[in-house]
C-alpha cells in the first residue's frame, strides 16, 4: 500500500503546479488587457470646464467704400522761391555814414535803407555848378558879341574874318554850357546814389556790410543787403514729362490749382495757381520745371521752403474710395480685409489708383457700400469673426 501512496503525491503536486503556472498566464494577459482602460481613465475622468473655449471675435473698426467724384491730382516735393530776389549794391563808394531799417524788416519799395557820406560828391555838384554858372555867363557876353557884329557885318563896318571868329566862340561856349549841364546831372546823380532806397517790398536779410566801413562802387561780389519779395511767392516743382501733354491741355483751358503742404501744418494746406510751364524738359531727369503763384497773405510760405505740392489736373466721377488706412501691403500686392455679413473678414486683394488726403482710390477689388477695416488688422486671418466698435474721438 505505501509503495503507491508516494506516486500518487507526486502526481498531484504535478497538477497542482501546472494549475498554478496557467493561473499566473491568465492574470499576466488580464493586467495587459486592462492597462489601456487605467490609462483612459484619467483623462474620461476630465471636468469638462477645462476644456479650451471658442475664441472670441477680433475687435476692429471699419469704413465704408464710398462713391463720389474726386480731383485728379500730381504729387510732388517743390521749393517756396522769392517773387523778387535783388542784392542791393552801392553806386558809388565811400563811408556807409547811416543804416536806416533792421535785418529782417520788411520794407517798402522807395523806403531809405542806407546813406553813404555824401560829402565828397556833393563838393563836386558843387563845383560842376559853379563852372556851368562860369560858362553860361561867357556864352550870353559871346552870344550878345555875335549880334552886335551881325549887324556890323551888315554894313560892312567889319571883316567877315572878325565876324565868323566870333561866331564860332559863342557856339564853342554853347556847346560848354551842355556839357557843364550833364557835369551836373551827374554830379547830382551821383550825390543822390549816396542815398540808397529799396527797389522792391520785401524782406530784408542779414546786412553784409556795417555802419562805418568803406564801401567799394559796383562791388559785384559784396551786395549790402539781400531783399526778398514774398508777397506773392513762387513754388517752384517738377513733374514728369508723362504728365505734360495733359498739363498743357489743361492749362489751355485755364488756370490749374496748386496747393502747397507746409511739413506740420496739414490741416491748412495753401492754395495757388500754376503759372510758368518750363519751355523745355530736363533731358538728365525727364521732368518739366513747373511754377505755382501764391498770394501768401499769412506769410507762411517763406523762400528756400520744402512743401508737398499737389497740381489738380480734372477730376473723375464715380470713383471708389475707402479709408487709406484699411489698404495692406502683402507679398507684391495690396489686400484689405472686407466684413462680410456674418461678422466674418475676408481677405481682398486691391489695386489701388492712388492716395488723396487719407483716402484711397480703389480701381479694382471692392463694391460700394462695402465694409473694410480700418483698424485691427494685425490679428484677423481670413475667416476670423469680429466685433465692430467705434472709432477713438482723438483719431
Amino acid at each position: 500500500m505505501k509503495l503507491f501512496s508516494a506516486p500518487r503525491r507526486l502526481l498531484t503536486s504535478r497538477k497542482i503546479t501546472s494549475f498554478l503556472s496557467l493561473g499566473c498566464t491568465f492574470s499576466f494577459l488580464l493586467w495587459l488587457a486592462l492597462i489601456p482602460a487605467f490609462l483612459c481613465l484619467p483623462a474620461c475622468s476630465e471636468d469638462k470646464s477645462d476644456l479650451p473655449a471658442a475664441t472670441p471675435p477680433v475687435p476692429v473698426t471699419v469704413g465704408t467704400v464710398v462713391q463720389k467724384t474726386v480731383p485728379v491730382t500730381v504729387k510732388t516735393i517743390g521749393n517756396v522761391e522769392a517773387y523778387t530776389s535783388v542784392s542791393v549794391k552801392a553806386r558809388v563808394g565811400g563811408e556807409l555814414q547811416q543804416v536806416h531799417f533792421e535785418e529782417g524788416q520788411e520794407v517798402k519799395k522807395g523806403d531809405r535803407l542806407f546813406t553813404i557820406d555824401p560829402r565828397p560828391y556833393e563838393a563836386v555838384l558843387k563845383e560842376a555848378q559853379a563852372k556851368l554858372a562860369r560858362d553860361q555867363a561867357l556864352l550870353k557876353k559871346a552870344e550878345d558879341d555875335a549880334r552886335r557884329y551881325g549887324r556890323l557885318i551888315k554894313d560892312d563896318l567889319i571883316s567877315r574874318e572878325q565876324y565868323d571868329q566870333i561866331m564860332a566862340n559863342a557856339q564853342a561856349l554853347a556847346a560848354t554850357v551842355q556839357a557843364d549841364a550833364a557835369t551836373v546831372e551827374h554830379a547830382r546823380l551821383q550825390v543822390g546814389y549816396c542815398f540808397i532806397h529799396a527797389p522792391v517790398s520785401g524782406r530784408t536779410g542779414s546786412i553784409l556790410i556795417n555802419q562805418g566801413n568803406l564801401i567799394k562802387a559796383e562791388d559785384e561780389k559784396t551786395p549790402i543787403v539781400i531783399i526778398h519779395q514774398i508777397q506773392p511767392i513762387y513754388v517752384s516743382f517738377a513733374v514728369p514729362e508723362k504728365y505734360f501733354p495733359e498739363i498743357k491741355a489743361a492749362k489751355d483751358q485755364g488756370n490749374l490749382p496748386v496747393s502747397a503742404i507746409i511739413a506740420g501744418d496739414e490741416a491748412r494746406p495753401l492754395q495757388g495757381g500754376l503759372t510758368f510751364i518750363d519751355n523745355q524738359v530736363d533731358p538728365t531727369t525727364g521732368t518739366v520745371r513747373l511754377k505755382g503763384t501764391f498770394k501768401n497773405s499769412e506769410k507762411r510760405l517763406w523762400p528756400g521752403q520744402f512743401v508737398e505740392v499737389s497740381l489738380e489736373l480734372s477730376s473723375r466721377p464715380h470713383a471708389l474710395v475707402i479709408p487709406s488706412q484699411a489698404v495692406q501691403t502683402g507679398q507684391g500686392e495690396q489686400y484689405v480685409y472686407v466684413v462680410k455679413p456674418d461678422q466674418t473678414v475676408d481677405y481682398r486683394a486691391v489695386k489701388i489708383e492712388r492716395i488723396i488726403n487719407g483716402e484711397a482710390v480703389v480701381e479694382a477689388g471692392l463694391a460700394a457700400g462695402e465694409q473694410v477695416v480700418t483698424d485691427g488688422q494685425l490679428r484677423l486671418v481670413p475667416g476670423a469673426r469680429v466685433e465692430i466698435k467705434e472709432p477713438s474721438r482723438g483719431t
